[in-house]
């Protein structure tokens, strides 16, 4: 984006302006003598307060620069959420979301005992793959329909909601008969003609970024949806590949506050996948909330050593109650709440 200033501003005025940009948090160039006046190239698309706080300038005569791709996702001012309600719960409000429960749905008392376990530990949203992608042919695929049968009936005992992953524009319709939320994997972000299906779905849809996706593609998925008439879009960071070995993937808690100042939707984050091994969850759930983050997915299993599917990084039942409370610490902290249920805090004690 470039800002023209007017022939008759004084010498100096475009330093002025640049100094004024960076003191938004937005960087950028002195042009000199490129357009015949003083002129000031910013290197980020600029949008909301901190465009209307520039081009107030009383020098500025012009802005020049591509609309942006994403006007729907984009933020109204910086920083500013536009909050998402589903079944009551607010994401993106000042109180934040946790969900829980395994990988995949495995069977019926599986998915009992882990909604249990996550309504204990303050949970609004009962997590769990109906429809797993998996790498290899041979590996678990998920139980479908029944899948989410398990999941819905869970739900409603324990007042939850559902969110679960949909892995094609065929699975889609299932999901959003029994899920609150359509989720749209980090495998299948950019799957255009599953985003256009989702977004008619009538259900929000929670978007993962993909493992090498930036944040201008994490976005532009979100508009497709968005265009395509989705009540609800929730982003969530999931980690990206890298050369590191020591975690299974890197979280990007950069990103989180990155995609933060750009866009008004909620953002979740998942832990659980870029951790690998469940020692790493609870730093990177701590790391996440402070860098902004709305709320966490988290994988939760009775039995993470014979499970089916990501075991290594799946919670105890039991350790969902200590992250919790370390949610309401680091929130606490950055000006957010959790509300850990009275008598799970009785029962360990605090």
């Amino acid at each position: 984006m470039i800002l023209l200033l007017k022939r008759e501003a004084p010498e100096g005025a475009d330093r002025e302006l640049l100094r004024a940009a960076a003191r938004l948090g937005v960087p950028g160039r002195v042009l000199s003598g490129s357009w015949g006046r003083q002129a000031v190239e910013l290197e980020e698309p600029v949008a909301g307060r901190a465009l209307r706080l520039l081009t107030a300038s009383p020098f500025v005569e012009e802005t020049l620069g591509v609309a942006s791709a994403h006007p729907l996702a984009d933020a109204e001012d910086e920083g500013v959420v536009r909050p998402v309600e589903v079944g009551g719960v607010l994401f993106g409000g000042d109180a934040l979301v946790l969900a829980a429960g395994p990988c995949a749905v495995e069977t019926e008392e599986q998915v009992e005992q882990a909604a249990l376990a996550a309504v204990r530990a303050g949970a609004k949203i009962l997590r769990g793959g109906a429809y797993k992608p998996r790498t290899r042919p041979s590996d678990f695929q998920g139980h479908g329909i029944p899948a989410l049968r398990w999941l819905r009936d869970a739900a409603d005992r324990h007042d939850l909601l559902v969110v679960t992953e949909a892995l094609d524009e065929r699975s889609c319709g299932a999901v959003a008969e029994w899920a609150d939320i359509v989720q749209i994997g980090a495998r299948t972000m950019q799957a255009t003609a599953l985003l256009k299906v989702a977004a008619k779905c009538g259900r929000p849809v929670l978007l993962k970024r993909a493992l090498s996706a930036t944040v201008e593609e994490w976005l532009s998925a979100a508009e497709y949806l968005l265009d395509g008439g989705a009540p609800g879009v929730i982003l969530c960071e999931r980690g990206s590949r890298s050369f590191e070995t020591a975690t299974r993937f890197s979280l990007d808690v950069g990103v989180i506050a990155a995609a933060r100042l750009r866009t008004h939707l909620p953002i979740l984050a998942d832990p659980s996948h870029p951790a690998g091994r469940r020692a790493l969850v609870g730093p990177l759930a701590r790391a996440s909330i402070a860098a902004g983050a709305d709320g966490l997915l988290v994988e939760a299993h009775p039995d993470p050593s014979c499970a089916r599917c990501d075991g290594p990084q799946a919670l105890l039942l039991e350790d969902l109650l200590p992250l919790a409370q370390e949610m309401a610490a680091v929130g606490g902290a950055v000006g957010r709440t959790f509300a850990v249920p009275r008598a799970a805090r009785a029962a360990a004690g605090v």
